[in-house]
């Protein structure tokens, strides 16, 4: 495609898949962080620059085996930020299977006028869906513990701070521990050949936790549908309560064997709604 750049190619390695059995979304963000480096190099400017949002719109499934590459382009541009678009290819046949907008703060970087006149002039029109913005909790009172960890080396990125595939490690547990909380167990989810397979991820990073600290993720549950749940997850200091990053988590219920949505139990439906969010 004209005007994008391939910034990564490779494999999905079997240890990379989760209980769903494919390729587990905290990769998705190791991959996305060396297609933004080789992106920013091409560019003029620095990946550790803030990462301030992240939108992902899953279209297909990527399982153990498969082949992909990235191609990568920026897509907006103004004196604050600059947005890189990310297409996530099939290589096997073209198709995409995941769409990436991805935003940094410029502003304090203060990079020469050169540079953004450079990136200016390769800006290119994005072909993707459009970023859907989402109703926020209101209220944090029905949030639930459902990840406390401390930072550790393997979490820095190149750059010395928090990777952006660690914030997703750990939602990712909160995840599965919020799935546990309203019933759907590793138990059930393996006796009824059931996962819960996210199709959009909203990150939001405000803050960077250092070497060390410890964090604690809490989640609440902001829609409940028929197959569908949309969770909200936010990892802050567990000592004041101070915000690191939210991500929301939009995602199915999937048959297995199918690979198709399967609608939730009543019971688990039941448990769901008690723990519900109000939303703004």
């Amino acid at each position: 495609m004209e005007g994008w750049t391939e910034t990564w190619r490779g494999i999905v390695s079997p240890w990379e898949c989760d209980l769903t059995e494919h390729f587990t979304i905290a990769y998705y963000f190791d991959r996305l962080s060396d297609a933004a480096a080789m992106m920013a190099g091409s560019l003029g400017f620095s990946a550790s620059q803030s990462v301030g949002r992240v939108d992902v719109r899953f279209v297909r499934e990527l399982r153990a085996g498969a082949s992909f590459h990235i191609l990568s382009a920026p897509i907006a541009l103004d004196g604050a930020s600059l947005c890189l678009g990310h297409q996530f290819v099939d290589s096997a046949n073209g198709e995409v299977t995941a769409w990436v907008e991805e935003t940094f703060d410029i502003a304090a970087a203060r990079s020469p006028r050169e540079v953004h006149e450079a990136i200016g002039r390769r800006l290119v029109p994005w072909p993707g869906p459009s970023v859907e913005r989402r109703p926020e909790p209101s209220t944090f009172e029905r949030f639930i513990p459902t990840a406390r960890d401390r930072v550790k080396p393997m979490d820095l990125g190149p750059d010395g701070n928090f990777a952006l595939a660690a914030f997703v490690h750990r939602f990712t547990a909160g995840c599965v521990q919020a799935l546990a909380a309203i019933g759907a167990t590793g138990s059930y989810l393996d006796a009824e050949r059931r996962g819960f397979s996210t199709f959009e991820l909203a990150l939001q990073v405000t803050g960077l936790p250092r070497l060390g600290s410890p964090v604690l993720v809490e989640t609440g549950i902001v829609h409940l549908g028929n197959s569908s749940i949309r969770f909200v997850h936010r990892m802050c200091d567990p000592a004041d309560g101070s915000e690191f990053a939210r991500l929301g988590q939009f995602g199915v219920q999937l048959d297995l064997d199918t690979r198709r949505p399967a609608a939730l139990p009543e019971a688990i439906r039941s448990v769901a709604a008690r723990l519900s969010v109000p939303v703004t």
